[in-house]
């Protein structure tokens, strides 16, 4: 009854399902993977975010550069002078549900360039004179690894910044502020000198459990339900063909007419004038 699993039609259709379905589960458990591996990073920063911040576990700079997922969020240290003269505020940036500005001051190390550092958050308007001076001369500074942003502050979007402020921490923006190179990273240190506030590290883009990662989740479940699909449509096929063959087994033909037309040779009739034959 199932001789017509051997038709060429057929092997062609087995075929295809043999393969989509391996593939299917397969990039399924890819996306799946791709979930799991960001999850990982995510409690793996958290776990560097409450322990990589004490002073004892604190690695050199230079040991943590160039800057990758692993590398980001973890304690580092340097040793430099605080740059007062080129001391920048950044508004707009939110401390629980207070709003404020961060207090940013490039550390310039041994090897001329300057390592941005941001000392603390203070809340209110961006305001100078609020902010105590750095320590004097060389100093031993540790803080959170950071990455570069790529968005400006949410509270300075859409105008021009007083001078001695900024809406991005970046090389790309502080090199044009500075007169020296600026490392492509920024620390936060965990020790604030009173009366500012330790700013918690920021999760860097792309990593942890933002939207990306969710994408990566709801693309495991389509792949999956695409291999549903496949072998839903195969035993849709194969049922109604054993079907047919069975009707025809039976002596059972299809209709090739649809139900309820006429008969050509009636709908002739009933068309032709009252009083009037058809021609034989």
């Amino acid at each position: 009854m199932y001789r017509f699993l051997l038709t060429p039609r057929w092997w062609v259709i087995n075929l295809f399902v043999l393969l989509s379905i391996p593939v299917c589960l397969f990039m399924g458990s890819w996306q799946l993977s791709r979930f799991e591996d960001r999850v990982d990073s995510h409690q793996a920063r958290q776990e560097r975010s409450a322990q990589g911040t004490a002073e004892a576990g604190a690695r050199p700079l230079d040991d943590l550069l160039p800057l990758t997922q692993e590398t980001a969020g973890q304690a580092a240290r340097t040793t430099g002078r605080y740059d007062t003269d080129h001391e920048f505020l950044v508004p707009g940036r939110r401390l629980g549900d207070r709003e404020g500005f961060y207090v940013l001051t490039p550390l310039r190390t041994g090897d001329g360039r300057a390592l941005p550092v941001v000392r603390g958050w203070l809340p209110g308007e961006a305001d100078p004179a609020r902010v105590p001076a750095p320590p004097a001369g060389e100093v031993s500074v540790t803080g959170v690894l950071q990455a570069p942003e790529s968005q400006s502050s949410p509270g300075t979007v859409g105008g021009a910044l007083p001078r001695g402020q900024v809406g991005i921490i970046s090389a790309a923006t502080l090199v044009n502020l500075v007169p020296y190179e600026v490392y492509d990273v920024w620390i936060t240190v965990q020790r604030a000198q009173e009366p500012m506030e330790a700013v918690p590290p920021v999760a860097a883009a792309g990593t942890g459990l933002d939207l990306k990662a969710f994408q990566n989740l709801g693309y495991t479940a389509q792949w999956f339900v695409f291999a549903g699909f496949v072998v839903f449509m195969w035993y849709r096929l194969f049922r109604r063909e054993a079907e047919t063959v069975r009707d025809l087994a039976l002596g059972i033909e299809a209709p090739t007419e649809p139900a309820g037309q006429p008969e050509p040779a009636a709908a002739a009739g009933a068309g032709a004038p009252s009083g009037e034959k058809s021609a034989p």
